[in-house]
């Protein structure tokens, strides 16, 4: 394991663990629930931002040259069954707006690499949210809401930051 992965996992677990403990400190909560609800978010968020970091890193390099075309889905909205002037004109007018769509977006492409984030944020998002259900925590959302943000922040800039290499 390189230093760049130890040191997000400890930078991560102090900032967390702070943010926590303010997040659940209160006259009507007790110390130790305050001190446990640090604990269990500071210690979740080092162990996920080391995995997360490992998994990006692992992403980013498999499809930093990879790209998807913008046309590559035709969405379908519905099908019509009858055969009715109207359905026709709907569907020639659907049919030719994805035909125009597609021919416009023919060649305009994003990185692959764009994409890479999304699926692990929103694991981490459900993971963070079912750690802290489980701990009983105080102040759920004020508790995880600096962790999806900045995991998608720091997701998005780790990201950059290796492709910019």
């Amino acid at each position: 394991m390189n230093s760049r992965l130890i040191l997000s996992g400890i930078v991560s677990f102090v900032f967390y663990f702070g943010w926590a403990y303010w997040a659940n400190s209160a006259d009507d909560i007790a110390q130790s629930v305050t001190l446990q609800a640090a604990l269990v978010q500071g210690s979740y968020s080092g162990f996920v931002t080391l995995f997360f970091t490992f998994i990006l890193e692992k992403v980013v390099n498999k499809y930093k040259t990879s790209y998807v075309s913008l046309a590559f889905v035709s969405p379908i909205i519905c099908m019509f069954h009858s055969k009715t002037p109207q359905n026709i004109a709907i569907r020639q007018s659907f049919n030719n707006a994805i035909n125009l769509s597609a021919s416009y977006l023919n060649n305009k492409r994003v990185a692959g690499t764009l994409f890479a984030p999304i699926i692990p944020i929103f694991v981490q998002s459900i993971l963070v949210i079912t750690v802290n259900v489980i701990n009983q925590t105080p102040n759920l959302a004020l508790t995880v809401a600096p962790s999806i943000f900045f995991t998608a922040l720091y997701a998005y800039t780790y990201m950059f930051a290796l492709l910019k290499k």
